[in-house]
């Protein structure tokens, strides 16, 4: 089986391409740039992609441009049909967000609209909402390291790690097109103020967690919880087990 992988040098990329490859798959890479199993080709301009799907079973669809991503699905979604192997598309997996349909945000929203792309365009298709990355919650706590307080909103996650993202990736290119499948998360939800204060212990830091309450519509869908697929979580590794892991 051959399987190409759109934003597969991006964070999540990098862990489904290790999983894919010890799975003993054929790999190809869309990127920009000339490396290792690339197939170079333009997702923004459609410049390449007829060569990168050329004999392809499978596309894991990772790649996102927070602004556009509709417009890279459909001509992703144009190239697949215009590729089919005995008028048969590649299967697509497309990687999105849990509360896409029930949380207005804009780069939800987009997610949502390419979701609907695909499930009318005649492709087959399987489609993976996934909760926040462990990393995700990180890097915006990490960005208040320098600061005399920590702030967080009113909510909750259910943060996942992303190598387990990347081995179910890997589990429905095994599965064939399967439509939307389930919603993955990790194994618990914690409200904001105790992933800070996991954070804290294991960066050291010692400071008052404040709350910060916004107002609108947005921020009542997250207070809601429709970003999270509840429990029990299909995730193993808690948040605290990755920051002792260092990652």
């Amino acid at each position: 089986m051959t399987v190409l992988i759109t934003g597969g040098t991006g964070r999540l990329g990098r862990p489904t391409v290790a999983a894919l490859r010890s799975r003993s798959l054929q790999l190809r890479i869309l990127s920009r740039r000339p490396g290792e199993d690339h197939a170079v080709a333009d997702l923004a301009t459609g410049e390449g992609l007829a060569d990168a799907l050329a004999g392809v079973d499978t596309v894991v669809h990772l790649a996102t441009s927070r602004s556009r991503d509709i417009e890279q699905t459909r001509r992703l979604l144009d190239a697949m049909r215009a590729a089919a192997v005995e008028g048969r598309p590649a299967h697509l997996i497309f990687i999105s967000i849990v509360g896409v349909d029930r949380i207005p945000f804009a780069y939800y929203r987009d997610k949502f609209a390419s979701e609907r792309l695909i499930e009318a365009s005649g492709v087959p298709f399987t489609i993976l909402r996934v909760a926040q990355f462990h990393g995700f919650v990180t890097e915006l706590l990490d960005a208040q390291r320098r600061l005399p307080v920590t702030v967080v909103l009113p909510v909750s996650a259910q943060t996942i790690h992303m190598p387990e993202v990347a081995e179910r990736l890997a589990e429905l290119v095994a599965a064939g097109p399967s439509g939307r499948v389930a919603d993955l998360g990790g194994p618990e939800q914690l409200i904001l103020t105790e992933y800070a204060r996991q954070w804290q212990s294991a960066r050291g830091v010692r400071r008052p967690i404040w709350t910060l309450h916004l107002p609108g519509r947005t921020m009542a869908a997250f207070r809601a919880g429709h970003h999270m697929p509840g429990l029990p979580g299909a995730g193993r590794v808690t948040y605290a087990r990755y920051l002792e892991a260092g990652r």
